[in-house]
C-alpha cells in the first residue's frame, strides 16, 4: 500500500510519540498508535485500474455523489454539476476524469462550510482544474470542507493528464465537484458510490 507524502508527518510523530510513551505510560500510547493507523488509512494511496472503454468520464473522487444537476436548469445546454462528498474514511487522492492539457488552475480562498452544503461550491476554499480533451472541456473543483484546512494540487497549467492519473488530494473530509459539458451523459445519481480512476459518471453522447 502506497501512502501520499503529505501524510508523512502526520503518519510518524504520533508513532514517533506512542513509541516513546510506551515506555512510560501505555494509555496514550495507544492513544497515538490508534492515530498514526488511522493517518497511516487515511493518507492511503491505492493502485486503481482505469477503465479502458473509451468515451467515458470517471469519477475525480472516492465518496458519495450528493448532487447531480444542470447549472442552470432552464438551459439544455447548460454543464452538469456532479457533486461528490468524501468523508475522513474514503481515499482522498484526486484524479483526473478525462485524459487532455490543464488549461487554467485557479486556487480560492473562502469559508468552511460543511461539504455537503450546496453554498460550498461558491464560497468554500478551492482548488479548480480546467482540463480540455480531444472532445469535450471539463472543470473540476477540490473543495474544502469543515475539516479540510488543505487542498494539495501537484498540476499546473500546460501539464498534461491521463485519465485517472492522480492530480492532488483534500486533507481530511471534503468534497470534489465536476462540470461537464451537455455533450456528455451522466451516469450516477444522488446517493451513488463511486472510486476515483474507476468508477463511471458520464459517457460522450455519440
Amino acid at each position: 500500500m502506497h501512502f501520499a507524502r503529505e501524510g508523512t508527518p502526520f503518519i510518524l510523530v504520533p508513532l514517533i510519540l506512542a513509541v516513546v510513551l510506551v515506555f512510560f505510560w501505555w494509555i496514550p500510547a495507544l492513544v497515538f498508535a490508534l492515530l498514526a493507523l488511522f493517518m497511516a488509512y487515511f493518507f492511503r494511496d491505492p493502485e486503481r485500474a482505469i477503465p479502458a472503454e473509451p468515451g467515458i468520464v470517471v469519477s475525480p473522487a472516492d465518496g458519495r455523489v450528493t448532487r447531480v444537476e444542470r447549472v442552470d436548469p432552464n438551459d439544455s445546454q447548460s454543464p452538469t454539476l456532479v457533486s461528490i462528498f468524501l468523508s475522513p474514511l474514503d481515499v482522498h487522492i484526486n484524479r483526473a476524469p478525462i485524459s487532455g492539457e490543464i488549461v487554467e488552475v485557479a486556487y480560492t480562498r473562502g469559508k468552511f462550510l460543511m461539504a455537503t452544503d450546496a453554498r460550498a461550491s461558491l464560497l468554500n476554499e478551492q482548488n479548480s482544474l480546467t482540463i480540455k480533451g480531444s472532445d469535450a472541456t471539463i472543470v473540476c473543483k477540490q473543495i474544502a470542507g469543515i475539516l479540510a484546512r488543505r487542498i494539495v494540487c501537484w498540476k499546473k497549467p500546460s501539464d498534461t493528464l491521463s485519465q485517472g492519473e492522480r492530480f492532488g488530494l483534500i486533507k481530511f473530509s471534503s468534497r470534489t465537484d465536476i462540470l461537464m459539458p451537455p455533450n456528455i451523459d451522466v451516469t450516477v445519481n444522488v446517493g451513488s458510490k463511486v472510486k476515483g480512476g474507476t468508477s463511471i459518471v458520464g459517457r460522450f453522447r455519440l
